[in-house]
């Protein structure tokens, strides 16, 4: 089902149980490729860390095991269709200030974490967004780790029932280890979850178009970007009133995002 040559061992029954799989693609105006080498400038100024925006809601399952410290691994695969132009082109972005924890406190992210998506019509309630707590001591890089079948998994709670065709991000238990079906995904990143886990982010300041150009254009040159410069621009774009969260919205596609020192889209 999946080979990671960094563990050297074949098949996640052998690794964790329970996974969390979420597909990854453009958003928020973000290429997938620039998308990730923010990810890895993030990883490295937070020591390890790295925050991967999310649509759609974590359910119950994931407080519970942040705070059992269940230890759980997640994987990313590169999504098989295109994003649609609406989140490819992203007009207006929300960057995210703070998060709900998995014991229900309010916090407010790490100074240098930076998790944007693309903001509803002026005129509609700001969209519930949700973040995946990240760690790998690895680089945050396109690679092909094997083959990940999600016929082989069944999600965590409820009737545990098979992944479905919207479901972007899912919490995963393992059902059938000798499908032969592969699925047609592949794993291309590897981390671990942590802290909160799957968290609900909170008060977002909106950005109109010309501070989204001017934030992606910040974010083309990401990689020459140092730890310093950086936290600048996140504090920057952090300046605004508070703004209240709205409903959630299921099954959005997955955003790029960035955590406590790296850039997110």
């Amino acid at each position: 089902m999946l080979y990671d040559p960094e563990r050297q061992t074949t098949g996640l029954r052998q690794t964790r149980s329970i996974i969390c799989w979420t597909r990854m693609q453009a958003e928020a105006g973000q290429g997938l490729e620039m998308i990730l080498a923010r990810k890895d400038l993030e990883r490295r100024t937070c020591d390890g860390t790295f925050l991967w925006g999310v649509g759609n809601a974590p359910g119950s399952e994931p407080a519970r095991l942040a705070r059992g410290n269940v230890p759980v691994d997640v994987i990313f695969s590169v999504m098989k269709s295109r994003p649609k132009e609406r989140d490819a082109n992203a007009s207006e972005l929300n960057v995210w200030r703070g998060y709900t924890d998995q014991f229900g406190v309010e916090r407010a992210l790490p100074a240098g974490a930076l998790v944007t998506s693309r903001a509803a019509e002026a005129s509609s309630r700001v969209r519930s967004h949700y973040a995946l707590m990240c760690r790998s001591d690895l680089p945050v890089t396109l690679r092909d780790l094997g083959p990940f079948n999600p016929k082989a998994f069944r999600n965590v709670g409820g009737r545990g029932a098979p992944v479905g065709a919207s479901q972007v991000t899912a919490l995963l238990r393992e059902f059938e280890p000798n499908e032969e079906d592969q699925g047609g995904y592949r794993a291309n990143v590897r981390a671990t979850l942590t802290g909160g886990y799957w968290v609900r982010l909170i008060n977002p300041v909106r950005l109109g178009p010309a501070r989204a150009r001017s934030l992606l254009s910040h974010l083309d040159d990401v990689t020459d970007m140092c730890p310093e410069n950086w936290l600048e621009l996140v504090t920057d774009l952090r300046r605004g009133p508070r703004q209240p969260a709205g409903p959630s919205t299921l099954f959005e596609h997955a955003d790029g995002m960035f955590a406590r020192g790296a850039p997110v889209v």
